[in-house]
């Protein structure tokens, strides 16, 4: 009997905080993990497909502080965007030479907001591939889902 990789790689988070289905074949996961012993948020592409369903490597990982700096930095946010550009909220130390940067972005059109790794270690200087961006119209999901996680995270200290 072959097992396929899906299979194989079962993910169980320690809590599923909710998704945001982009296409059919592919959501945002917002979950709590374990890593080391270090319990941390996660907000991550997952899809879905006949040869491979699971987490991709577009995505972020965030440990109680930046989190809580993420959702401070959102809450003052409208319900319906004001930038007709891209704009920074946030630029998060996540550790030395990475920070998570919050921005408004506009993309063909479409307003997100993106959370992204931006990597400054002395060799690379840059936008690193670990991030995601999703529709400004999903604010009230993303706040919700962000404020689930903090709370989970805070009762397991």
């Amino acid at each position: 009997m072959t097992t396929t990789m899906a299979e194989e790689k079962e993910f169980k988070p320690l809590h599923n905080a909710g998704s945001i289905e982009v296409t059919d074949s592919s959501e945002i996961r917002f979950y709590i993990d374990e890593y080391k012993g270090f319990k941390y948020a996660s907000i991550r592409t997952f899809i879905k497909r006949d040869d491979y369903a699971g987490p991709t490597k577009a995505g972020l990982t965030m440990n109680q502080q930046v989190l809580d700096t993420v959702i401070e930095k959102i809450a003052p946010l409208p319900e319906t965007p004001e930038q007709s550009e891209d704009f920074e909220l946030a630029r998060i130390q996540k550790k030395s030479g990475l920070e998570v940067v919050v921005r408004i972005t506009i993309y063909r059109d479409t307003v997100g907001i993106d959370f992204r790794e931006w990597i400054d270690d002395g060799v690379y200087k840059g936008w690193s591939k670990k991030g995601v961006r999703i529709a400004y119209t999903e604010l009230t999901k993303i706040r919700k889902f962000l404020a689930e996680m903090s709370e989970f995270l805070k009762k397991q200290t």
